[in-house]
């Protein structure tokens, strides 16, 4: 056999190797661990809401989405019986939130924790608080949705997570006022102050703040948001937070006349936050803008890159839009 044919043979197989020719196509990308952490809530529905947006990540075969509730829980009783989820222990409905000090979820277990309390809910365990801390430092991310801001307004780690809270005695002690005022400038408010409020609910206008952030990119600059509550003067450390969008709260319902954070993201350690002050009830976690950018911001907080499209029933400046669930 001559040395040249000998070299185009080992050329072939080389060639045709896998570390040559690059991935097998059809191989399988990684797909993301969720846990999305609840069972406490002012806002009764938030069961149904767990469940919703489990099945709202799902549906894009980018993520695998675990659930771990504390085993006392406080409202939404009837919906935690409607909706139940696999790998979801016994629960105990109570009249009033108490701390569940064995509540200890494994956070690094996951890339991304999808936090689903609210307002009033017992305060964990010191150690499941230093753990979670470590996750997110380390690089774990983190999702914040809607009354999960007025969680927990004594832990000054998570007040930093958050970027912005309300209610629980919040207040300018704990940071400035944060908003875009009628001329796009952004604001920091440190005059003293309640921090959180809303009007009645009802749709409203979202304004794209970054739009080359890759949460936001492809999304319209503006596009109205189904019925829903308002978040307004909320208040908080701010620190290495990005305000992406926002929308603007009249005070013909009881709002600033500015325009309030309502989508933005934190950076805490190595960790990245996404932070959403969208989706009270399950009509307003079924507009696609909502869905769509909880899966984006889910994708972007374990990964810090978003190859989620943005979907054709997306809302526009004219219309909203939603999308209905599998319902069991």
């Amino acid at each position: 056999m001559n040395a040249r044919y000998v070299f185009l043979l080992l050329l072939l197989i080389g060639l045709g190797s896998p570390s040559v020719a690059g991935p097998i196509k059809g191989k399988p990308k990684k797909v993301l661990n969720v846990l999305i952490i609840d069972g406490q809530n002012n806002h009764v529905q938030w069961p149904k809401i767990t469940f919703m947006m489990k099945q709202y990540l799902e549906e894009t075969g980018k993520f695998t989405v675990d659930v771990s509730r504390t085993y006392y829980t406080w409202n939404g009783d009837d919906l935690v019986q409607q909706y139940q989820i696999p790998g979801v222990g016994k629960s105990v409905p109570l009249p009033k939130p108490r701390m569940d000090s064995a509540y200890h979820p494994n956070f690094s277990k996951y890339d991304v924790v999808i936090c689903n309390f609210g307002w009033n809910a017992a305060p964990w365990s010191d150690a499941t608080q230093a753990d979670f801390e470590q996750y997110i430092k380390k690089g774990g991310g983190l999702v914040v949705v809607h009354a999960a801001n007025n969680s927990f307004p004594n832990w000054p780690a998570y007040n930093r997570m958050i970027g912005l809270g309300g209610w629980g005695d919040r207040s300018e002690k704990d940071g400035p006022y944060v908003y875009y005022d009628q001329n796009g400038k952004l604001v920091r408010d440190t005059k003293p102050g309640n921090a959180g409020s809303h009007g009645a609910q009802t749709e409203f206008m979202i304004t794209v703040r970054n739009p080359k952030h890759p949460i936001m990119k492809g999304i319209p600059e503006r596009w109205l948001h189904a019925k829903d509550e308002l978040y307004d003067r909320l208040r908080g450390p701010a620190e290495n937070m990005d305000v992406l969008a926002t929308a603007f709260s009249p005070k013909s319902n009881r709002g600033t006349d500015q325009n309030e954070p309502m989508l933005m993201t934190i950076q805490y350690g190595k960790g990245r936050i996404f932070h959403t002050a969208l989706g009270h009830a399950d009509y307003s976690v079924a507009c696609v803008g909502f869905i769509t950018t909880l899966q984006r911001g889910t994708q972007w907080a374990a990964t810090g890159k978003v190859d989620i499209p943005v979907p054709d029933d997306f809302p526009t400046e004219q219309a909203t839009r939603q999308r209905a669930i599998a319902e069991k």
